[in-house]
């Protein structure tokens, strides 16, 4: 393994397997206009939702991104929709009491299902499949932590799971590394590329404008109205979104005080016979596991490849010292496949918050929904539905994560230097549960 060559196809490819379909095409270069209903400032999942639902409603909308629409975290991510949080049931229960914690996990078993109705509902073709996941324990005691969460669950939401045992494991993972596990047999898995690009596709058609490479520089709340400070001038707004993630810039700066912005990484392998796939995932489920920084796999929802990453937060390195990282998790994980070659290697920038916990909100005309850590299409899509309602006034707006103060810490200015030390922090806790 002296080189690159020994685990990537001489084609690979340095940016998302999702790119091969769903490629982010920028937009005919717009002169700004100097006044709209609603500036969404932020091209993912909750900028564009938030547009399409404005412009259905009669808004006129200008969706601002400094790169092409989409090429940020949107069409980066593993494409998983699920309904849990860093922080369990029980967990939120305690810190925030019975019924926030439940409504909290009640929307957010909302938020997973309305992306499905929204794919069904707009006929959005991104290989939408329900087989579950499985949850891999990494040792004996997390097998029992994840118990310990699922049942509440259960109990409280109706959220069916089922605990594999390490002697059944690899009748829903390949792998020997686990001490078996939980299966949440209802969860899903989309091609993101895909969807965003329906997202963004229907937006416009509804009369949002989207003036990429445009990047925002500051947003100003004043008498006639919210200036938006751009690169190529400004824009005023009746209301402006702040959708930007873990792509927040500096001068955003009371957002970026507020989301720790951290890079994960993801490959493609190269196409795997019917067998090998069958023996690495047998139920064709998304796969993470119980660790805080997780390792992930899952079938790619249109070839015969797994599509998989770890590692999150730390910095790798070189395009060719991530590979070699990434085919390190997957030589571990299936040494029956360490053979196989990567056709796709690609980062992206997700976002975690001081509490770990999804923020929505808004004053001054000035909206956010952001903070997902790890939960971004549900919530992501989900948050951008709530914000036009809120700033429709309606009242279907209130989301109970809008109820709980978004953190920062002092001194913190959106440069996340500790952050390599947290994830090794987490990395030693994980290892020593």
């Amino acid at each position: 393994m002296k080189g690159i060559e020994a685990m990537a196809l001489p084609s690979i490819k340095f940016e998302p397997y999702w790119w091969d379909a769903a490629r982010p095409e920028p937009q005919p270069a717009i002169p700004l206009p100097p006044r709209v209903d609603v500036a969404v400032v932020g091209s993912g999942f909750t900028g564009m939702r938030a547009a399409l639902e404005l412009a259905r409603a009669g808004r006129s909308v200008l969706v601002l991104d400094k790169d092409a629409a989409g090429s940020g975290a949107a069409r980066r991510n593993a494409g998983y929709l699920g309904r849990v949080l860093k922080h369990s049931l029980t967990a939120l229960m305690q810190k925030h009491g019975a019924a926030q914690g439940i409504a909290m996990y009640r929307e957010l078993g909302d938020a997973f299902t309305g992306v499905i109705e929204l794919i069904d509902r707009e006929g959005i073709d991104c290989h939408l499949s329900r087989h579950g996941r499985f949850i891999a324990a990494t040792s004996a005691k997390h097998y029992d932590a994840l118990a310990a969460d699922l049942e509440p669950m259960r109990r409280q939401l109706g959220y069916p799971y089922e605990m594999v045992s390490r002697a059944e494991q690899r009748r829903e993972f390949g792998s020997d590394v686990y001490h078996g596990g939980a299966v949440i047999p209802d969860l899903a898995a989309i091609h993101s590329g895909l969807y965003h690009q329906g997202l963004t596709t229907r937006a416009k058609a509804a009369g949002a404008v989207i003036g990429d490479g445009t990047a925002v520089t500051a947003v100003a709340p004043e008498k006639d109205g919210v200036h938006v400070v751009t690169e190529r001038g400004s824009v005023i707004a009746r209301d402006v979104i702040i959708a930007t993630n873990g792509y927040t810039p500096r001068g955003l700066r009371w957002f970026a005080k507020r989301v720790i912005p951290f890079q994960a990484y993801m490959a493609a392998t190269e196409e795997l016979s019917a067998a090998q796939l069958r023996d690495a995932i047998p139920n064709l489920r998304t796969m993470i596991d119980s660790n805080t920084n997780i390792d992930f796999f899952r079938p790619a929802p249109d070839s015969r490849r797994l599509l998989f990453g770890g590692g999150t937060g730390i910095p790798r390195g070189s395009h060719e010292e991530i590979a070699r990282f990434l085919h390190g998790i997957l030589r571990r994980v299936f040494p029956q496949l360490g053979a196989l070659k990567l056709s796709h290697v690609w980062t992206g920038f997700c976002a975690g918050t001081f509490d770990m916990m999804p923020h929505i909100g808004g004053r001054d005309h000035v909206w956010y929904g952001m903070g997902y850590n790890f939960a971004g299409i549900p919530m992501g899509t989900h948050f951008g539905a709530k914000l036009a309602l809120m700033i429709q006034g309606k009242a279907e707006g209130r989301s109970a994560f809008a109820e709980t103060p978004f953190p920062t810490l002092p001194f913190y200015s959106g440069n996340p230097w500790f952050l390599s030390m947290a994830m090794r922090y987490f990395d030693w806790k994980d290892r020593h549960p």
